[in-house]
């Protein structure tokens, strides 16, 4: 038996199977300086917005609630807006200058290290 054959349900569909293991973590922290105004508009993100002196910051946690008290935290350590926040899949999108999008993830990163004894990575620039 071939291994796609295993996946199969039943009525012949293929089926994926997705686990998340809960941990304290957070697994992506970046800051996108300077992005392209299509990366804006493909988020669904405010288009109007000065380019010239833009950031995305993108946060995933885990566990996926956790993403509510980031973005709260965001808010509060910067001029950074929320862009998008997910309690189910753990993602946090901010958006402002490039250095509120930092001070931002700088001040999430260390409350979750800190505070919560989450495992954090580093936080990735582009």
């Amino acid at each position: 038996m071939q291994f796609d054959e295993l996946l199969k349900d039943n009525s012949g569909k293929l089926r994926i199977v997705q686990e998340l293991v809960p941990g304290k973590q957070i697994t992506i922290a970046h800051v996108i300086a300077n992005p392209d105004k299509i990366l804006y508009k493909k988020l669904g993100l405010d288009p109007a917005v000065d380019y010239s002196k833009s950031a995305i910051g993108i946060v995933t946690v885990s566990p996926a609630e956790t993403a509510i008290i980031l973005g709260d935290i965001s808010i509060k350590a910067s001029g950074v807006e929320l862009g998008f926040v997910d309690r189910f899949s753990g993602t946090l999108i901010v958006t402002g200058t490039v250095s509120e999008v930092e001070a931002a993830l700088n001040a999430l990163i260390d409350y979750s290290r800190d505070v919560l004894g989450f495992t954090c990575c580093a936080i990735t620039k582009t």
